[in-house]
């Protein structure tokens, strides 16, 4: 039996969504690169400019499931002085403006160091509507869950090509908001193809649990996203391709090359 999914930001995005029959666009990007003023000013123009939801990288110096894209992003914003705390003011200052549901994307050591009641209090009060631990295992999701539920915060779970289906089905009954699903063996970064059993992953998921489908690690343009809405998922995540497009852009011209990128992929998600 298919549980019942609750009513949050994220699901009532995706159900808003599903009656455009398109699918959403979920572009990350990664706090505090170059500097956290210019990443308030892109996330304000990717909202602009489309995006349905936006997954916020918390820069972390051991980033065991990025590429080496995400990874230099992380260690710019690091070296520009980057932290959980500043990253929840800066959404505080936002929170007037942010309309759509902001994702977190961090992992254990941060959450742990601050405290898991304290971490979700914080992004609670800043506004954050969902959290993706992705060295978080599913043995260990359970309280953290509870504690992000009571906080109004999902708790989004990481499916892989390699997950067995039993643990696969597991995951996709605990994940909230959505599951995600990734789409290549390894760490994120650009690809010019997907690997072509998504699909049938996809499916698999579908036949599992209710909780909608998001695809992340190599969707990179336009030709992938018309893919993962043709497979049946309910959202593409992209993160590689727009934090390099972010970096080679000049300082002046960062915020609206990421607006124009975001706009380009909007297009295909109809």
């Amino acid at each position: 039996m298919l549980r019942t999914l609750k009513s949050t930001n994220i699901s009532r995005s995706f159900s808003k969504i599903k009656k455009e029959k398109r699918i959403a666009l979920m572009p990350f990007l990664m706090a505090g690169d170059p500097d956290l003023e210019t990443t308030a000013k892109i996330l304000l123009e990717l909202q602009a400019n489309g995006a349905d939801m936006i997954e916020l990288g918390i820069p972390y110096s051991d980033p065991l499931a990025d590429g080496p894209i995400i990874q230099l992003a992380a260690s710019r914003a690091l070296s520009a002085g980057a932290s959980p705390d500043r990253v929840f003011k800066m959404l505080f200052e936002l929170r007037d403006q942010l309309t759509i549901p902001i994702i977190l994307f961090t992992y254990s050591n941060p959450l742990i160091n601050k405290g898991l009641e304290e971490f979700c209090l914080q992004a609670s009060k800043v506004g954050v509507s969902g959290l993706v631990v992705p060295d978080l295992p599913l043995e260990e999701a359970e309280k953290l869950s509870d504690i992000a539920e009571s906080k109004e915060i999902d708790l989004v779970l990481l499916v892989a090509p390699t997950t067995p289906k039993d643990r696969m089905k597991k995951i996709a009954a605990t994940s909230n908001g959505f599951t995600y699903l990734v789409s290549v063996t390894g760490v994120t970064g650009e690809r010019s193809s997907l690997e072509d059993n998504v699909g049938s992953l996809v499916q698999q998921l579908k036949d599992s649990s209710s909780s909608p489908i998001a695809v992340g690690f190599g969707i990179s343009d336009v030709k992938h996203i018309e893919q993962v809405r043709e497979w049946g998922a309910d959202g593409a995540i992209v993160g590689s391709a727009l934090v390099k497009r972010i970096a080679n852009a000049s300082i002046e011209m960062k915020v609206e090359e990421a607006g124009s990128f975001c706009k380009e992929l909007r297009a295909a998600t109809n």
